[in-house]
């Protein structure tokens, strides 16, 4: 499923200027972008980090503070693409995206590509598996070490990366294309646990309403991350600009009704900063 992906050819061409005048003019992204009227968003159909509902309505606590952001910003909507966590950076750096907003989690080479908002969303790591958890898998340690256990994992994500580093074989890491697939691979016996964000996990299992899937959360030695709204690296101008108006809705409380309904802290966002997190990782 692919939303919207718009061209407009004209606003594509300036763009494509402004990124090579960058050094010279970069506040021109953000008038940019209120003149183009709307912000063009990576997300992943991941809730409750992001969500599109059947009509094409994007929601989640990603979107919903990037469009009240934006908003503040004098750009009044935001329109969204789906797409693996892999492909969003290279998208962005190929300026088919504006920002990402899609609880990309900030790690030293994802900084490194992208310049990050300050922390937006905050999360551990799950699993989802059959119930009375019969493999005894409480770490991604746990499935390297056991030759017969599959995990499922978002192609290009945190949870694929943690499981190859854990040692889990090449072969044993399967690619799921979004999170139906890795529950219905987990129902039918393709996949032995199914890795995502808690808040992921959760929702997908509440949807499935099997009782045969059970939960395992936090997954043992796994680190707790945050994202941010991810920008160019030479849209510096948008993203502080992107920062500034975040801050003001966290001051007054409209970050937390925005984030809280889908379960996560706005304290826990507001406690670390991005470059605590950019070291750290």
């Amino acid at each position: 499923m692919r939303l919207h992906r718009l061209a407009r050819p004209l606003v594509l061409g300036a763009s494509m200027g402004l990124c090579l005048a960058a050094a010279s003019a970069p506040a021109a992204e953000l008038e940019d972008l209120k003149e183009q009227g709307f912000a063009r968003i990576a997300i992943a159909n991941e809730p409750p980090f992001t969500a599109v509902k059947a009509d094409g309505t994007v929601s989640g606590a990603a979107p919903d503070v990037a469009r009240a952001v934006f908003k503040r910003l004098g750009i009044d909507d935001v329109v969204a693409s789906i797409s693996e966590y892999g492909a969003m950076i290279p998208g962005l750096q190929a300026r088919r995206f504006d920002a990402v907003t899609a609880g990309l989690f900030m790690k030293p080479e994802r900084c490194n590509a992208v310049s990050y908002s300050e922390p937006i969303l905050c999360d551990a790591e799950a699993f989802a598996l059959k119930a009375g958890n019969p493999l005894g898998l409480k770490s991604y340690k746990d499935v390297a070490d056991n030759p017969e256990a599959r995990i499922g994992a978002p192609g290009g994500g945190t949870e694929e990366r943690l499981a190859l580093e854990a040692g889990v074989p090449r072969e044993r890491v399967i690619v799921v294309p979004d999170t139906q697939s890795g529950i219905t691979m987990l129902q039918q016996g393709r996949i032995d646990v199914y890795s995502l964000p808690v808040l992921s996990i959760n929702a997908a299992v509440k949807t499935a309403n099997d009782p045969q899937i059970e939960v395992v959360a936090p997954v043992q030695g796994a680190p707790v991350y945050c994202d941010g709204a991810a920008f160019r690296k030479q849209d510096t101008a948008l993203r502080d600009a992107f920062d500034k108006e975040l801050a003001a809705i966290k001051a007054s409380g409209e970050f937390a009704k925005l984030i809280e309904p889908y379960g996560f802290s706005a304290e826990a966002a507001m406690s670390t900063t991005r470059e605590k997190l950019c070291a750290a990782q």
